[in-house]
């Protein structure tokens, strides 16, 4: 069989790459007629990029070594990025390296010289690296779209789209408001006060999303991080959506090779099953003072177990993930540390897939962003949902109103214009997760068990994700360029 080459664009950072890395492991697992080649577009505040890809290469198998990794120059940017969100300054350094893929795309695969009995079949890219479906586009190729946030919040983006482009509406109008949207993909109602900061910043971030949601519309097909029994109807009513490319959902996808931190994992060890609550709020999740304090004062209160990641915010302008919190006990109660010393822990950067593997965990209070709920759910951990930035507000919504598989703590909290959470409010939900969902018939923790299984179950052969990549496959191989 002619061998076939997929160019996968990647989004930014090591976050993008890792869940790239892992559908392309997936593919080339099951075609061994694929290989695919990364455009890597190098970040100046990436570090660990290059040193990730040179550990990759070394690997000797027969899915990786069909995984090759390019690293491209990206052009210097002739415009002031400091007053920019950061979501703008990624989509136009994105957009501004549409020259050197193309030229990359044609060098590679198109010339004389590249011909070797292997033929490019197409691009994939993922929501940031989107307008490279325009290139893709002009060269003749196919284009997919790998989406990494839910079937859901997919179906958002395109409602708020067609909301602009259709009725001449912005979605930001609802901004303020106790507006309930209906958006087909979700259940109930969608209140205008959980939507992404983004959808509700009229004269900035708004373009974004729209932009987006019309590029995804060009592709040929959108690779899903989801899976059929977490979200049947959000992935149904897409499908009967006019306009909306071939639906892929073949997750959950996730890197289960984290490696563990040995001073973590013992002290996990020596706590009982399913008896420690994790806190962790994601690479960008960081609190002030006063909101530690409440943290912990909710903590000191409910009495349970726990392992605590905690972070400082970054200064005022700078880019970048939080850094380890160095002297938590200047900023959290006096006596704190005494007080919890024999059942709680407190970490800087955590191995989250590692932690929330551990047999002791029994409660995840999580920022929801999507790969977190996926790991939580693969291992069957209760979730307690505490949103953050991007997305999250309204993944929270799903978990905890849609699908009824989380407690809440406030799903309309966000981090650029906090607002202060409670301890009591905080305790309540901990107290919910760990405690009485353990007790009721139809609760949290049944729910989370039944899913882990339906997750494990959609990727093995017969299953639903197993379902969605053979027809992906076949599509990439049946729609290749002659």
């Amino acid at each position: 069989m002619e061998s076939r080459e997929l160019v996968f664009i990647p989004g930014p950072g090591m976050g993008h790459l890792v869940a790239a890395v892992e559908i392309g492991k997936l593919l080339t697992s099951r075609a061994n007629c694929l290989s695919i080649t990364f455009f890597i577009i190098d970040l100046p505040i990436e570090t660990a990029i290059h040193t990730y890809t040179k550990t990759l290469a070394v690997i000797d198998d027969s899915t990786t070594s069909r995984l090759r990794f390019l690293h491209l120059s990206p052009p210097q940017s002739q415009s002031n990025n400091r007053n920019k969100p950061q979501e703008a300054v990624l989509v136009e350094f994105f957009d501004n390296s549409k020259q050197i893929v193309r030229e990359a795309i044609v060098e590679n695969f198109m010339t004389p010289k590249s011909k070797s009995g292997t033929r490019l079949t197409g691009v994939i890219v993922d929501m940031f690296s989107d307008k490279m479906i325009e290139v893709a586009t002009e060269l003749g190729l196919p284009s997919y779209v790998f989406f990494t946030s839910s079937a859901a919040f997919l179906g958002l983006m395109f409602y708020a789209q067609t909301l602009k482009d259709d009725h001449d509406r912005d979605i930001s109008d609802f901004k303020d408001s106790d507006t309930l949207l209906p958006v087909s993909t979700y259940l109930n109602p969608l209140p205008a006060k959980v939507l992404p900061s983004a959808m509700l910043d009229k004269d900035g971030r708004l373009r974004l999303p729209l932009s987006t949601a019309r590029m995804i519309r060009q592709a040929k097909g959108i690779i899903v991080n989801t899976f059929l029994e977490l979200e049947p109807h959000p992935i149904k009513s897409l499908g009967k959506e006019d306009g909306v490319p071939s639906l892929y959902p073949v997750g959950p996808i996730i890197n289960l090779n984290q490696e563990r931190d040995e001073s973590i994992n013992d002290w996990l060890d020596e706590q009982p099953d399913s008896s420690v609550l994790f806190l962790c709020f994601g690479s960008y999740g960081s609190f002030d003072e006063e909101q530690l304090k409440e943290i912990a004062i909710a903590l000191e209160c409910c009495g349970c177990r726990f392992l605590w990641s905690l972070r400082q915010p970054q200064a005022k302008g700078k880019i970048g993930t939080p850094d380890d919190l160095a002297r938590p006990e200047q900023v959290l109660p006096e006596g704190f540390f005494k007080r919890t010393s024999r059942r709680g822990k407190l970490i800087g950067w955590a191995p989250q897939v590692a932690v929330l593997s551990h047999r002791s965990i029994g409660g995840f209070i999580t920022h929801c962003g999507w790969n977190s709920v996926l790991e939580s759910l693969w291992f069957g951990v209760p979730m307690a949902t505490w949103p953050m930035y991007a997305e999250q507000q309204v993944n929270a919504f799903e978990l905890v109103v849609d699908l009824e598989m989380a407690a809440n703590i406030k799903m309309e909290y966000r981090s650029e214009s906090p607002v202060l959470v409670t301890a009591e409010e905080i305790e309540r939900a901990i107290r919910r997760l760990m405690l009485d969902s353990a007790e009721e018939k139809n609760g949290i923790r049944k729910k989370m068990e039944e899913m882990k299984e339906k997750s494990r179950r959609a990727m093995l052969e017969g299953g639903s994700s197993y379902y969605f990549l053979e027809n992906l496959i076949k599509d990439i191989k049946d729609h290749s360029p002659t």
